[in-house]
C-alpha cells in the first residue's frame, strides 16, 4: 500500500545522521577487517554483537563517542575470544568523518531545504560531525550532537536538548530516521506525532505500531511533502 501524502507542515524537519543520511560504514568495515580472521559464521556473530554493544554503550551516562566505539569493539572481541587491538580499533573511530551520504541524500535534501528548516540530532562527536554534514550537500539550520546534549539516543535527553535549543515542541517537528530503536521508539514516547521511517536503508524491520510514514529514501520523503 502506498504511503499517504504528508499534509502536516513542520516547523523543522529533524534527522538522524549516521545511517539515515550518512552511509555509516561500521558493519562493512568490521567485515573487511575481521573477515580474513574469522569463519563466515563467526564473522556474522561478530558484526551482530558489535552492533548490539554499540546500543548498550550509549544507554548509560554520557561518555565520548570514541569510547563508545572502542568499548563496543573490545567487548565484542572479548565475547568471541578474538584478540583486541586498540590501535586497530582506533581506525574505526578515525574513519567516521570520511564517510559520505547515501546516493539519494544530496538531491533529496536540496529539495527539502527549499521550503523547510533542516536539523540534525546525531549520536556524534563535535570533532567529527561537521565533516560528515559538509558532505550532505544541503544547508542545515542546526546540528546537535550527543556531546552537546551529554546524552545519546535512544535516551530522551538529546531530544529534550534539541527542543530546548530550537524553542519548539515535539509536535512541531517531522523526525526522520532509519532506526526504530535509536530514534522512532523514543520519538513516539516523547509525543513526536509526525515521524518518518526510512525503510530503504534496511537497517531494521518495520514496526508500524510506532505510527510513522514510511519512505524508501530522502527523495521519496520530498515527494510525499509535495516538493
Amino acid at each position: 500500500m502506498a504511503t499517504p501524502r504528508i499534509t502536516f507542515e513542520p516547523k523543522y524537519i529533524t534527522f538522524d545522521c549516521y545511517g539515515t543520511l550518512i552511509d555509516f560504514n561500521m558493519s562493512r568495515m568490521a567485515r573487511e577487517v575481521y573477515g580474513p580472521k574469522l569463519s563466515p559464521e563467526m564473522l556474522e556473530r561478530f558484526v551482530h554483537l558489535f552492533s548490539g554493544y554499540r546500543v548498550d554503550e550509549v544507554m548509560g551516562p554520557y561518555k565520548p563517542y570514541r569510547d563508545v566505539i572502542l568499548n563496543s569493539l573490545r567487548r565484542t572481541c572479548t565475547r568471541l575470544s578474538v584478540p583486541y587491538d586498540e590501535a586497530l580499533a582506533e581506525t574505526f573511530y578515525a574513519a567516521i568523518p570520511t564517510w559520505g551520504p547515501h546516493a539519494d541524500v544530496p538531491a533529496g535534501l536540496s529539495r527539502l531545504a527549499k521550503k523547510y528548516k533542516l536539523v540534525i540530532l546525531s549520536n556524534a562527536a563535535d570533532e567529527q560531525i561537521m565533516s560528515n554534514v559538509d558532505k550532505l550537500g544541503a544547508p542545515f539550520h542546526a546540528v546537535f550532537t550527543a556531546q552537546q546534549a551529554q546524552s545519546y539516543k535512544p535516551r530522551m535527553q538529546g531530544f529534550e536538548y534539541m527542543f530546548g535549543q530550537l524553542g519548539c515542541e515535539p509536535q512541531d517537528v517531522l523526525h526522520v530516521s532509519s532506526s526504530l530503536r535509536y530514534d522512532l521508539m523514543t520519538a513516539e514516547s516523547m509525543g513526536i506525532t509526525h515521524k518518518v521511517f526510512v525503510r530503504g536503508r534496511r537497517h531494521e524491520p518495520p514496526t508500524p505500531e510506532y505510527n510513522y510514514y514510511e519512505v524508501e529514501d530522502i527523495g521519496h520523503l520530498a515527494d510525499l511533502l509535495g516538493l
